[in-house]
């Protein structure tokens, strides 16, 4: 059995506007995300979807309500779900700071001053574990807790899919890096993925799990 993963990152937030950080904290989308929402769905029309996925945020829901409204091949039937375990990771103590601030705090201790920084001289998973050591409340998810939460996402889907489906999945961009990180470590990772964009993933008959293509947003492209 066989089958493709969709993810799209959600469309711009008032956070991302205003570079703050996003991870379980939520924000509406802006006028461009609601448009960055509908041309996902223009991009990925012609696409029969079996499933269609969000995390359990409103702006990853109204984006995946944005792009199904614009399909034209999936049943009419099809009603999105929200799926808790692709949700962004969580930056505890974070949440809502500038991200340029927030990242020279993180990175202070390790020789680096933006996320980008960290990444490229240590990595993404190292982000993660940094983070929840200079968060104070120790909110913060590590690499360790972040991962047991997408394996158990992953487990799930491997459930419901059947042979050939085509699965969309509205998340975001930390997330969908850390994917790319660890399916396709070649990929370069310090490129964020635009709101909007589609990166997907295909499963083989194995259940390996393996990039086909990330950050693709251009209207005359392959999907």
């Amino acid at each position: 059995m066989s089958y493709s993963l969709y993810f799209v990152r959600h469309g711009q937030t008032y956070l991302n506007r205003y570079n703050k950080i996003q991870g379980w904290c939520d924000s509406p989308l802006t006028p461009k995300g609601i448009e960055d929402g509908h041309q996902a769905g223009k991009r990925l029309a012609h696409l029969n979807f079996a499933h269609a996925f969000h995390s359990d945020t409103n702006r990853a829901a109204r984006t995946c309500r944005y792009i199904l409204e614009e399909n034209v091949a999936s049943a009419e039937e099809l009603i999105p779900k929200a799926l808790p375990d692709f949700r962004e990771q969580n930056f505890g103590y974070f949440e809502g700071s500038d991200t340029s601030q927030a990242w020279l705090m993180i990175g202070a201790d390790h020789g680096c001053r933006t996320f980008n920084d960290i990444i490229t001289k240590y990595s993404i998973e190292k982000a993660r574990d940094f983070t929840k050591e200079a968060d104070p409340f120790h909110d913060a998810e590590n690499n360790a807790e972040y991962w047991q939460r997408l394996d158990r996402g992953f487990e799930y889907l491997d459930q419901i899919a059947n042979d050939g489906d085509k699965i969309l999945l509205v998340a975001h961009s930390t997330l969908i890096r850390s994917l790319t990180s660890h399916f396709a470590p070649e990929i370069d990772i310090t490129v964020s993925p635009k709101n909007g964009s589609v990166t997907r993933f295909d499963v083989d008959d194995n259940g390996q799990i393996k990039l086909a293509y990330f950050n693709r947003y251009q209207d005359d492209a392959k999907y």
